[in-house]
């Protein structure tokens, strides 16, 4: 079920660059994050092409951040001192690769290119996006090219298959075609919006979000957990744990609410929140993600 709350963002003035205390959610996994195994599945590895299907009316501050955010996973340009990279974020994505049980050789990399774009701005299949709709949007995504990841970005006021009921953001594999579907959960799902909107439950300050728009920063926070959920678990047999009530936890969801180790960095003049920068300097607020390596939640700050 949805919650509607009053909201609000929390106004912020900085003349000089500052970073401010961030409180984490409540619970076990916040606190305690599962081990994630490789249960002996493929994982995907080496170029990874994406076909983007636009449903419904998608504003253009929204094509833009979630754009910028792609080309930024394997942009390696150097960056100004003290500033983590996206791409940073991204190769602990790729290390999944060496922790499988025939890692590859060398340090693994998954440069990103996006293949193929349509806009479907008349919701063919309705606004709310189950299963069965979603299947024929995946065909319109790839166009067709083989060995592509189909990415369904929705519009606000789609209800994304089981947004709301546990999952802001879906990942997983249809017919064999593995896909990424996310919305704007701003007015069905709030507590999908945190830290840029107030939620039930969230525990810590609600933040501006580093672009302005709060529906695009969401929506860059949710795509960079299901892309890597879509890499690390493409086909149900990946990196995974179970957690209570049969939920299975991914790369990302098995770190829920963590940006930070203890605080995030403010921009001076805008006043967002971020803790990777990314193409053309974009700054961006991702999600944790379990890092392999340590066994450990890690943020790029």
């Amino acid at each position: 079920m949805a919650w509607f709350i009053p909201r609000h963002l929390l106004s912020l003035g900085f003349s000089l660059l500052i970073v401010i205390p961030f409180a984490l959610s409540k619970g076990r996994d916040a606190a305690v994050p599962m081990t994630l195994t490789h249960h002996g599945g493929r994982l995907l590895t080496g170029n990874l092409n994406i076909g983007i299907l636009w449903y419904g009316p998608i504003p253009e501050a929204q094509k833009k951040a979630i754009l910028s955010f792609i080309r930024s996973l394997d942009n390696n340009a150097p960056a100004a001192a003290n500033q983590p990279r996206v791409s940073s974020w991204w190769s602990i994505v790729a290390s999944y690769q060496s922790f499988t049980k025939t890692p590859p050789p060398g340090v693994p990399k998954i440069p990103v290119k996006v293949v193929n774009q349509v806009s479907d701005p008349n919701y063919s299949y309705g606004k709310i996006l189950i299963k069965d709709f979603i299947k024929p949007l995946l065909p319109k995504a790839t166009a067709g090219k083989p060995n592509t990841l189909a990415l369904i970005i929705a519009s606000k006021g789609v209800t994304v298959l089981e947004m709301c009921a546990g999952s802001c953001a879906q990942n997983g594999l249809i017919d064999n075609q593995p896909y990424v579907a996310v919305g704007d959960p701003e007015e069905e799902c709030p507590e999908c919006a945190w830290p840029f909107l107030p939620s039930h439950g969230k525990v810590g300050a609600t933040l501006r979000p580093p672009s302005g728009n709060v529906g695009a920063d969401v929506m860059v926070k949710l795509l960079a957990g299901g892309l890597a959920g879509a890499v690390t678990n493409p086909y149900g047999d990946g990196f995974y744990a179970i957690a209570r009530a049969d939920r299975v936890l991914e790369a990302t969801s098995n770190c829920p609410d963590i940006f930070e180790t203890s605080k995030v960095t403010v921009d001076p003049q805008s006043g967002g929140a971020f803790n990777a920068v990314g193409d053309d300097g974009t700054k961006f607020l991702l999600p944790a993600i379990w890092n392999p390596k340590t066994s450990s939640c890690w943020t790029p700050l």
